[in-house]
């Protein structure tokens, strides 16, 4: 039996082949960011509801939106599932030096510190240098302010 992420891979593929679905065929990754946006806030409001089957579930839309995405791209030869995950692995390991170099993190606030500081320095950058730098444009306005807050408060 193949791992589940190979067998949602594969199912994805058939979908988008020329015998597959229409709908899915014609989606690019702009058709897509709505569903995205849609998905991530029934996730959310699944996490405040504590109902941990929905959590599953929707967790699972997030995937698929996820591998969805990765398959345009392959298909265009851009970069593929294998290379988004290879590359939030290395950033895990980049951003997390008191867990797997040698740096101290005495707490939380500590590692966010260090976190927001390595980030900075991998755009090559010393410190902010406009208040919404780095803050998504597409991010609610309270969302946005919230942001702001963190890197400036």
């Amino acid at each position: 039996m193949s791992e589940p992420i190979n067998e949602l891979r594969d199912i994805l593929r058939k979908l988008r082949a020329p015998d597959g679905c229409p709908w899915d065929q014609k989606q690019t990754l702009d058709t897509l960011k709505s569903n995205l946006i849609e998905e991530s806030y029934e996730l959310i409001d699944a996490i405040d509801s504590k109902d941990y089957t929905k959590i599953r579930e929707e967790l699972g839309d997030v995937l698929l939106q996820v591998v969805f995405q990765s398959q345009i791209c392959e298909e265009e030869e851009r970069f593929d599932l294998n290379d988004v995950i290879k590359e939030v692995v290395e950033k895990l390991i980049r951003r997390h030096p008191h867990v797997f170099g040698n740096v101290d993190a005495k707490d939380a606030d500590q590692v966010l510190k260090n976190w927001d500081a390595i980030k900075r320095r991998e755009k090559g950058e010393d410190k902010p240098t406009s208040i919404l730098e780095g803050v998504p444009r597409q991010l609610p306005a309270l969302q946005k302010a919230h942001q702001v807050q963190i890197v400036w408060g």
